[in-house]
């Protein structure tokens, strides 16, 4: 008989992959995230290398090592970054080996969050490649003993056409080492790229799809013990007593310990509970299960979900603090409308749960690996909580299994190393779903009140937005009690609307919970709002959606919201260099239009809608098809996108990035949505808070990247915005029911 046995996905992937009959790849990049406890790289056993700047290490076997400094969740940087080195330093693709760098502030900003790995840093990435091609022109040159000016660099080699003489990258190492680092070099001309703008396979994925790939929840470690970690159900409360008998009696359980209190504001911190720590991680959660424990709820025990909801809608609709004017928003007018939106909590909720090992070694320097976003911020958090030195800390960054925000906080990794310096052994802490969902950082719940004035011909003249959400800086200071101006920048204060009489007012909210980054953070219900109410608009004046939308953008301007007394940070960039363009917005909602033909025949029960946002520095239009069958349930069909997103490095992935914020957003729109109850959240998994699952899914995804001469944008973010009021409009269109409310299955239409 065969044998029967039980295999993971995991160890499935790694035996089709590696037997006979299997698919077999081949990689050329080395691996950078393997679970070896001394992690080197390629360089440590060559005789030589020059390093021209902390991203480029080449070796005098003529490998080229490119440090990658930021975080690999799924979005390809890990891809896109060498492909921008590598252009400028005229590298051979099939010479590089990619190194994944721990956290140091040598590399500059490492957080890869708010869609700024390529936006904010394409010129310090070409600046490395480029100064490391110089740094090689230099070296053959003194070698060669003619002018610098004489050389060039091409495919991975030095060359001089007077004498007809070459030297690989390799060959220069020796000439080159101890020769002045340059610090800039003249960048290359748009039309010589060879691998910016082209589309390159992703080089992790043959580590993906074999299941190699190390994410932080593989990191194992000799005598390491797994915990996991009973936390109080409400934000910031406390353990008052606790009875862990039962759980010592659990086989494999080793040890029982009270983490310190949680400290307030949370900012990345832990927030203490109680970890049973065992010998694998099975036990460790039997362990839990069986603890028992009195809890001090704390003050946010009062939270709960509807008492909540009405507050914030009365807020929303109440005179808050005048953040931008225009004109006379208060000006009498032919005809007023009048609307509230509202959206609820969200968990980031990635496919990986947070997970972090940390180990002290004997000289207490502390080491730490992680699914983390932010390296950095992680080592300083934990060289405030642990009160050593930053320098005795690493913060090794393994694949993240996506992010979305959440793995920019640290707490799961101050866990890991609180209770691995308690137990004196490696420890490994591993979050469940349904820790992920109740004790994260919560997407925040908003509401938006939105009123606007016409006049005889149906013209808007003014508008009124008010928006009110427990704001994440209550997460970094206590008693915030409404919308930071950063947050207020993402979807609000820079809106498009050609509109003579406009007002922004923010309105308090106090946050009962932790609130952190989301992917898209409060553009998610500023689009949603905006976008839903402006097609309101448009069946009000009796107008297409299509044409209202583009009317209500207006002509072709830049807008700067400090004309109106706005304060706009503008995603961290100049409005010089990154103006809010209309014309670019209209753009992408006449392409999306086109692409989805608009205005085309639909069968009964079918509707399209439109919705179009600027986020991250990006424009992004997307259209939904929905159809609503006779039981009222609500399928989307089909969907469009369209992003203006600048210079693009690899169309590839930001075509992966559009699909996947289409799906993201579906989720969303359709079922998302964390209620509290008593402090508590009320969700658990998906069986509760569940995501868009394969049959859900629309036939077919469409994206289309436009060309442009811009600066780059985001990417990660910026599709998300437009999807949920897309979907929400296409539901109007074929119903003739508004939504005003998230998820959809609130209204019971799914």
């Amino acid at each position: 008989m065969s044998e029967l046995r039980k295999i993971s996905r995991r160890q499935f992937l790694k035996q089709t992959g590696q037997a006979g009959g299997g698919l077999v790849f081949a990689l050329t990049f080395a691996t950078a995230c393997q679970p070896q406890e001394e992690a080197v790289g390629p360089a440590a056993k060559m005789a030589a290398s020059v390093s021209p700047n902390v991203y480029v290490n080449i070796r005098n076997d003529g490998i080229v090592e490119i440090i990658c400094h930021r975080s690999e969740m799924g979005q390809g940087i890990r891809t896109s970054l060498p492909q921008v080195i590598a252009d400028e330093l005229e590298a051979d693709w099939d010479k590089i080996e990619l190194i994944q760098a721990v956290g140091h502030e040598k590399y500059a900003s490492q957080n890869t969050d708010g869609s700024t790995s390529i936006r904010q840093q394409f010129d310090l990435l070409r600046n490395a490649g480029a100064t490391a091609r110089d740094m090689m022109i230099a070296a053959a040159a003194a070698e060669w003993g003619v002018p610098v000016e004489e050389c060039s660099a091409r495919n991975h080699a030095v060359h001089h056409e007077a004498s007809g003489r070459t030297a690989g990258y390799g060959d220069l190492v020796d000439a080159a080492d101890g020769m002045p680092q340059p610090e800039t070099a003249e960048f290359k001309s748009r039309e010589d790229y060879r691998y910016i703008g082209k589309p390159m396979d992703t080089i992790d994925g043959v580590a993906f799809t074999t299941g190699t790939a190390i994410y932080g929840t593989d990191i194992v470690l000799p005598d390491m013990l797994y915990a996991s970690i009973e936390r109080c159900p409400a934000y910031g409360g406390t353990v008052t007593d606790y009875d862990d008998t039962r759980s010592r009696e659990v086989a494999g359980v080793v040890d029982v310990v009270r983490l310190p209190d949680p400290v307030m504001p949370p900012v990345f911190n832990h927030q203490g509970g109680v970890a049973v720590l065992a010998t694998n991680t099975w036990a460790a959660e039997q362990g839990r299960a069986a603890l028992e424990i009195e809890w001090d709820r704390g003050p946010n025990a009062v939270y709960s979900s509807e008492p909540y909801k009405e507050q914030l809608i009365a807020s929303a609709m109440s005179p808050g603090n005048e953040v931008l004017s225009r004109g006379d928003a208060d000006a009498p007018a032919e005809t007023m409308h009048e609307a509230v939106y509202y959206a609820p909590h969200l968990s980031q909720a990635p496919m990986e749960p947070p997970a972090a090992t940390a180990r002290f070694n004997e000289d207490g320097s502390c080491e730490a690996w992680a699914c983390t976003q932010n390296p950095q911020s992680a080592r300083d958090t934990l060289a405030a909580v642990l009160g050593i030195d930053k320098e005795q800390i690493t913060v090794h960054v393994t694949l993240l299994g996506g992010g979305f925000g959440r793995k920019s906080k640290s707490d799961f990794i101050v866990e890991a190393a609180l209770l691995a310096r308690e137990t004196g052994k490696p420890v490994k802490v591993t979050w469940t779903r349904e820790d992920d969902l109740r004790h994260g950082y919560l997407h925040s719940v908003s509401a938006q009140y939105f009123r606007a004035g016409m006049d005889e011909d149906g013209s808007v003249t003014t508008m009124l937005h008010r928006t009110s959400f427990p704001s994440i800086s209550s997460t970094f200071a206590p008693g915030a009690t409404g919308p930071a101006s950063m947050e207020l920048g993402l979807g609000a204060i820079d809106a498009p609307w050609n509109v003579p009489n406009m007002r922004l007012e923010s309105c308090d909210a106090l946050a009962h919970a932790r609130i952190g980054w989301f992917r898209s953070v409060c553009n998610v219900w500023h689009a949603f709002g905006s976008c839903g109410f402006v097609d309101e608009l448009a069946a009000i004046r009796g107008k297409d959606p299509l044409e209202n939308l583009v009317e209500m953008i207006g002509p072709p301007r830049n807008v700067d919201p400090a004309d109106d007394g706005g304060e706009y940070t503008n995603y961290g960039q100049s409005l010089e260099q990154h103006p809010v363009d209309t014309g670019r917005l209209t753009a992408v909602a006449e392409k999306v239009a086109d692409m989805a033909g608009w205005g085309r025949d639909l069968p009964d029960g079918h509707g399209l809608g439109i919705a179009v946002h600027r986020s991250f520095l990006a424009y992004v239009g997307a259209v939904a098809e929905v159809s609503v069958d006779e039981n009222g349930d609500i399928a989307v069909d089909e969907m469009w996108l369209c992003i203006d997103a600048g210079l693009v490095v690899n169309p590839d992935r930001v075509v992966s990035q559009m699909e996947g914020a289409a799906i993201f957003g579906m989720s969303l729109a359709l079922h998302g949505e964390l209620t509290a109850t008593d402090g508590a959240i009320d969700q658990g998994n998906f069986d509760t808070y569940p995501i868009v699952r394969m049959n859900e899914v629309p036939r077919e995804i469409h994206v289309h990247i436009m060309e442009s001469d811009a600066p780059p944008g985001g990417v990660g973010e910026p599709g998300l915005p437009p999807v949920a009021p897309a979907i929400v409009n296409a539901y109007f269109a074929a119903t003739g029911t508004r939504v005003r409310e998230l998820p959809l299955r609130n209204a019971g239409l799914t």
